[in-house]
């Protein structure tokens, strides 16, 4: 069974646009269920006790950049060197596809005002269409994985899932999206898990790639993991940049 691990790069508020930040970013990566647990999972903890000593520390791209929360080494010029080298290393070495979807929230608001849709719930109609064509048609073949976001949002989240369910999307019946499909299953941060950290830190260089911030060495690295069209497009496939 093949597994997306979702996760988030900025707010999908459009109320408030940060000027700096006026992006969203769904996305994630694909991997089979069994390497997740067989492989990821080992490799991200013992990446975290050689570095830290411990592995109930969870990467994320926040905590990471202000040094908290367990990162309080990363103060430190050589060691947040050495941490970056070795996990640019690891996420190299791994096996996944990456799939994500970027909306401009300035662009989208202009573009649509009041009828403009929730980033968030747009975002995951095209990555839930695009997963679905990656799973092929499988019975149970796909299974989806998001971070828990409170409450609120989480009620939200599961009625879009349903509504999928009902409605299906653009270039996906909804029959086929409840038959390749099991289930979204969402987890909490606390929950440690190692497919939804993998996720987190591969949607921060597409942001900042997409703005046209300075690129660093991991987006390459991300770049090289994107879905692709059988003639290597990541455009559409992979990626996809809103409103066009």
């Amino acid at each position: 069974m093949k597994t997306l691990f979702l996760d988030e790069s900025g707010d999908h508020n459009l109320s408030v646009i940060d000027p700096a930040y006026p992006l969203f970013v769904l996305g994630g990566v694909i991997m089979e269920a069994d390497y997740a647990q067989e492989v990821l999972t080992p490799a991200i903890a013992d990446f975290k006790r050689r570095l830290f000593g411990r592995d109930d520390l969870v990467l994320h791209t926040a905590d990471i950049t202000r040094n908290r929360n367990g990162f309080e080494r990363l103060k430190d010029t050589g060691f947040r060197a050495e941490f970056y080298d070795q996990l640019n290393a690891l996420v190299r070495s791994l096996e996944f596809s990456v799939l994500a979807c970027a909306i401009r929230k300035d662009a989208h608001l202009a573009r649509y005002g009041m009828a403009a849709l929730d980033p968030y719930l747009m975002s995951l109609d095209i990555l839930v269409e695009r997963f679905c064509m990656d799973v092929g048609d499988i019975e149970d073949g796909g299974l989806i994985v998001a971070e828990r976001r409170g409450p609120t949002l989480d009620h939200e989240l599961e009625l879009a899932w349903l509504n999928l369910k009902i409605q299906g999307t653009r270039y996906m019946q909804a029959k086929q999206v409840e038959r390749r499909i099991q289930s979204l299953n969402l987890k909490s941060k606390a929950a440690n898990v190692a497919g939804l950290q993998l996720a987190d830190l591969v949607v921060t260089p597409i942001g900042r790639q997409v703005l046209g911030k300075p690129v660093k060495d991991d987006y390459a690295i991300v770049e090289s993991k994107f879905r692709r069209s059988p003639h290597g497009r990541i455009e559409g496939y992979g990626l996809m940049v809103l409103p066009k």
